[in-house]
């Protein structure tokens, strides 16, 4: 599909809008509604506790609150609160840098490991999920629509 025909099946009337803010438009709204589908997948943590775990756990070591902020795209303030909600939950502990006192680093508990273990088979459903989201979408679609979002995501540095 290309884009005059993404907006001629479009609900709403787009007029001559430009294809970059149909694009950002089409990435907000799909994030809201993978979000809100993603939040049904587990019962116990939504989807953004679920990717501050993540995120933890492709750190190389314990990651402070800007760390994790850097890696999640998102503000202190926003992935303070997911981790208060995490560690309310005991699923993250928060502890002291030895080198600087200043600092606090985020660890998953056990709990959580055991969660992640449960939910393995839940795992392999999140990946059929994913399979069912790009079916249809070949490997040089996907490197374009990667390229296209790293360099959006660099020249948003800029603004």
């Amino acid at each position: 599909m290309n884009y005059d025909e993404a907006m001629n099946m479009s609900k709403v009337e787009f007029g001559q809008m430009p294809p970059q803010a149909f694009l950002l438009g089409l990435l907000s709204a799909f994030d809201n509604r993978y979000q809100a589908a993603a939040d049904k997948y587990f019962k116990e943590i939504t989807w953004k506790q679920f990717f501050a775990i993540i995120c933890i756990n492709l750190c190389k070591e314990p990651p402070t609150l800007n760390d994790l902020s850097e890696v999640m795209g998102s503000s202190h303030q926003n992935v303070k609160q997911i981790l208060l909600k995490l560690e309310s939950k005991g699923f993250v502990s928060m502890k002291t840098d030895d080198k600087d006192k200043r600092k606090q680093r985020f660890f998953v508990t056990d709990k959580c490991r055991n969660f992640l273990e449960e939910n393995d088979n839940q795992s392999r459903t999140s990946a059929q999920i994913i399979g069912q989201i790009f079916e249809g979408v070949d490997e040089n679609s996907l490197a374009v629509t990667i390229d296209t979002i790293m360099k959006m995501e660099r020249n948003l540095e800029k603004v």
